[in-house]
């Protein structure tokens, strides 16, 4: 028996424009901010560690819009977690810290939603993250800002209310592991590739939402993602 299927192509709008930018694969850097790492019951500084989420669990917000994500599954502790997204344009292997800028093609707001009971269960159990990472809509985008319209991104501020309130706020310069040494550690481990996005990380203040909250989520220079849990 022959079994065909179109083939989906993710792709989030740039901003300003009629273009898209093809997702290949999406990378999330680990606790990589001091505070959150501590808030997490680790010391606030240790080497890289990243995960992966398939490209199909991203919500692609518009701007202005508030997008829809639904409450997921076998959780009763479901996470926020505000992350300014790099996307790259020019993949490559073994990029150095120093190049690894104009690798950049530019940079949405994100959201790396989490499952955290389950999460903490996998931990415990010394097992892979994917049913705590991994699920369906855990990562929410705004539409990409390509990097030459962004300004200074290094020295960002990042944040997220919930309902209006402000649950987390911290500077993109408090990174424990800035985006160009990310992509360096990332290309020494995996080819990047054109398409790819990388989750950089989240300041502490992450907390569990319930369905009818709003979160808006902001990076300056960036814009801004909203998305409502139903």
């Amino acid at each position: 028996m022959n079994y065909t299927h179109p083939v989906k192509t993710i792709a989030v709008p740039v901003k300003g424009t009629d273009q898209l930018f093809p997702v290949t694969r999406i990378y999330c850097v680990g606790r990589n901010y001091v505070a959150h790492a501590q808030e997490m019951g680790f010391t606030g500084r240790e080497p890289p560690f990243f995960f992966m989420k398939p490209a199909d669990a991203l919500v692609i917000v518009a701007d202005g819009e508030v997008g829809q994500m639904h409450y997921p599954s076998l959780t009763k502790d479901f996470h926020h977690e505000i992350e300014l997204v790099a996307c790259i344009g020019t993949g490559g292997k073994n990029i150095k810290a120093a190049d690894a800028m104009k690798h950049i093609y530019g940079y949405a707001v994100g959201l790396d939603m989490t499952r955290r009971d389950l999460q903490g269960e996998q931990k415990k159990l010394g097992r892979p993250w994917c049913i705590g990472k991994g699920f369906d809509e855990s990562a929410p985008i705004s539409h990409i800002v390509p990097a030459n319209k962004v300004g200074d991104i290094v020295n960002a501020d990042i944040n997220l209310t919930v309902n209006g309130k402000v649950t987390q706020t911290s500077n993109l310069k408090l990174l424990i592991w800035n985006m160009a040494e990310t992509i360096e550690h990332l290309s020494a481990a995996w080819q990047l590739q054109a398409g790819d996005l990388i989750y950089t990380g989240t300041p502490e203040g992450v907390a569990a939402v319930v369905r009818g909250d709003v979160l808006v989520g902001s990076v300056a220079g960036v814009g801004e993602l909203k998305i409502k849990v139903i």
